[in-house]
């Protein structure tokens, strides 16, 4: 979730942050507010002491699945997956255990249509149905990315699954953005004593340790806390990188007699990188023909390093107030620090020598600060004799981010041997003592939206809601002002019917609203993306819920979207252009069979401008992702299971000449033991088949991407209590 942007053909970096928007809910002026609802396991006729622990006991984790009955990801409403008018996917804990999953990266490379676009090794972006991903949400509640990439590799250890919303999401986000909302589920505590702790190591001399203990902290359990660590370090298979991170997270909660729910939490990730690549890899020699670098090759130097740090504190305060209405306010304040010494190259190689690149090096330095403020309410009415759902609230935050980089006056110098021959060794740069370029902006929003669910009968619901966004930004990045405002309402509409108990056909519309922070020819900020979002089709529930499985038809029309179109001196420029996107999504995800695990997802899309012409062409049009567990019989303790990811071609055109990675494969396979039954066993095997692959052409239109990892292989060992 962190946001800075750096355009690899810019003599700057271009930071921005990203701005946590919280919803903060009013009560219904009428209504008291009352129980919050609950897990879809428990049944409304239980306790609320036998509510409140099934709740508590409710993750993924504890549950062994790769779904969840419910989410509040898509309108703030605690509906099933089923009843959600949208496309949902989940990426549970056990799935994120079964295949080492301990970054954010690896966790979304397996979600059923976000593509992780990885351009350099500590920045990526995400693109989903054929459009950017800046909607993030933590809990339920929205972050949108002021740049859309991330920098530093996030883990998955805090998390307890990763929620992905496809399609136009502007109810619970802020803006409404046709490619996916990707809700991050923190862990929280446990009723009851539990522990974990695992070792991996694997290759590239990479090790990791991680330890996770929640406890009750008074004999009714009512108070309770939870700890988590995790840290991972080791080499790569890119030569000269190696990367470091360390996880903390504390979490206190509290159950008070009068109905209050109180809880405290902070976590630290530290990302401490050497050797990393600001841009990547050439694609073409000067001859316009295509390079072939081994899948080791860097463009790092040796001296190079960017290290992130993120802190974030956060507080909450529930109650229920009765007449089953809950309300909650939320508090959360983080901090982001980023440090780094870089050295980028560009051009085209001559094609005999590997020689005529050039070279730039910049040292920065950036800090923001977010706070936020969220207020929440959700409860029920009663309309035309019927009882309905509603979610009220408001929201405000603020984002403050200054950045400053430092260019040479001793530069660093360009290779002088081929790239594959190169060990990073170059001068080493002397950077000015004042910045060459600097960024000092603040964005405000304040946000409020009401969402419904209507029982228009025993088998029709519609889900309606509306959101009004103000967004107010001042200041200035690298000589461009930044100043801007904009105030919107944005209404969503979804119709669900109940074909039978466990089949539901679904309809959906939302308007798109999307402020941009890219600049014209004249360098001034882009207007909003503007457009709708449909999407048609039918959900099933799987195994008593225990699975779920969705088909759906979606269309997406954008007017103004950023597209790069040239550059003035350094600073790159874009120009506003229409698109439609379109296509189909298929989802499967949970249990299939007491034994078989599973998550499917299948995309094929088409996206081009109102005259029929292709844009976005670095999207795959067609992409498939297939994870399953299968409990051996007879061999109880055994568990296999492998990874399937397939995509099509995508292509670029740099200078004139097509780059383009054709369609390819990747297979993992997974095998866990239990040794006993609190220790077992995990082998993952990556890339069997040690395919040779381009990340991404994200960045191709400026000719550069790299290699994705080659097969490799980690084992783990996991102690449970």
């Amino acid at each position: 979730m962190r946001c800075l942007t750096v355009c690899p053909s810019v003599n700057a970096l271009r930071p921005g942050g990203s701005l946590v928007v919280l919803s903060i809910v009013a009560c219904c002026a009428t209504g008291a507010l009352g129980q919050e609802a609950v897990s879809a396991s428990v049944e409304p006729s239980l306790s609320a002491v036998t509510v409140r622990e099934q709740a508590l006991e409710s993750e993924t984790g504890q549950t062994g699945l790769y779904t969840r009955r419910k989410s509040r990801s898509a309108t703030g409403l605690d509906l099933g997956l089923k009843d959600t008018p949208q496309t949902v996917s989940v990426v549970s804990r056990s799935q994120m255990d079964d295949f080492g999953l301990s970054s954010v990266n690896d966790a979304l490379s397996v979600t059923s249509g976000v593509r992780v676009e990885r351009v350099e090794t500590d920045r990526t972006y995400y693109t989903a149905r054929g459009f950017d991903v800046t909607n993030f949400q933590v809990d339920g509640v929205g972050l949108p990315m002021m740049y859309g990439n991330v920098y530093g590799s996030l883990d998955t250890v805090l998390y307890d699954r990763i929620d992905a919303v496809y399609g136009a999401n502007g109810l619970s986000t802020g803006t409404g953005y046709p490619s996916a909302t990707i809700n991050f589920v923190r862990k929280r505590t446990l009723r009851d004593f539990a522990a974990q702790a695992g070792v991996k190591v694997g290759s590239w001399s990479r090790v990791r340790l991680e330890g996770d203990i929640s406890t009750p902290l008074n004999a009714d359990h009512s108070v309770r806390a939870r700890v988590v660590a995790a840290q991972e370090q080791g080499d790569s298979y890119l030569q000269r990188y190696r990367p470091q991170r360390t996880v903390f997270y504390g979490i206190i909660e509290a159950d008070l007699e009068d109905g209050t729910q109180l809880a405290l939490g902070h976590s630290r990730q530290e990302n401490q990188a050497k050797g990393v690549m600001w841009g990547s890899l050439p694609l073409l020699y000067a001859d316009n023909t295509r390079t072939d670098y081994d899948v080791s090759t860097s463009s790092a130097a040796n001296w190079s390093y960017w290290d992130n740090t993120v802190n974030n504190t956060f507080a909450e305060i529930g109650r229920e107030f009765g007449g089953g209405w809950t309300g909650k306010a939320t508090y959360t304040h983080t901090e982001r620090a980023s440090r780094g010494a870089l050295y980028y190259l560009s051009g085209q190689p001559d094609r005999s020598t590997g020689l005529g690149l050039s070279s730039f090096s910049s040292l920065y330095s950036a800090n923001s600060r977010e706070d936020t403020l969220n207020l929440a309410a959700e409860g029920g009415y009663t309309l035309a004799g019927r009882r309905h759902d509603l979610s009220l609230g408001l929201a405000a935050g603020v984002a403050k981010h200054r950045d400053a980089s430092y260019y040479t006056t001793v530069a660093a110098s360009a290779p002088s041997v081929p790239l594959d021959a190169w060990d990073g060794s170059t001068t080493v740069p002397v950077f000015d003592a004042a910045p060459g370029g600097t960024a000092d902006f603040t964005l405000t929003t304040y946000m409020a939206y009401v969402a419904t669910r209507l029982h228009l009968g025993d088998r029709l619901h519609l889900v309606g809601g509306l959101r009004h966004s103000d967004y107010y930004q001042q200041g200035n990045s690298y000589g461009q002002g930044r100043d801007a405002s904009y105030g919107r309402a944005t209404p969503y509409a979804g119709l669900t019917y109940d074909l039978t108990p466990d089949l539901t056909f679904y309809g959906s519309y939302a308007e798109i609203f999307n402020p941009q922070y890219q600049v014209d020819v004249n360098l001034r900020t882009l207007k909003p993306v503007e457009g709708d979002n449909v999407e048609i089709g039918l959900k099933k529930e799987l195994q008593g819920g225990k699975g779920n499985a969705s088909f759906a038809l979606f269309r997406s029309a954008q007017r103004n979207l950023a597209e790069e179109a040239g550059y003035i001196g350094t600073t790159t420029y874009y120009r506003g252009i229409d698109a439609i996107s379109q296509g189909v999504h298929v989802d499967v995800t949970g249990q299939l069979s007491p034994r078989l695990q599973a998550n499917l997802g299948y995309t094929a899309l088409s996206i081009d401008d109102p005259l029929g012409k292709a844009v976005r062409t670095y999207i795959p049009r067609q992409m498939l992702r297939l994870s399953t567990t299968y409990r051996v019989p007879m061999l109880e303790q055994l568990k296999v299971g492998g990874n399937l990811t397939w995509q099509d071609d995508t292509y670029v055109i740099y200078n004139g000449t097509e780059i383009r990675q054709r369609a390819y494969a990747l297979l993992n396979l997974m095998a866990r033991y239990d040794i006993s039954k609190k220790i077992s066993a995990t082998i993952n095997l990556n890339n069997v088949t040690d395919q040779k692959y381009l990340n991404t052409l994200y960045w191709g239109s400026w000719g550069q991407g790299y290699y994705g990892a080659p097969r490799n292989v980690s084992v783990a060992l996991n102690w449970t209590y």
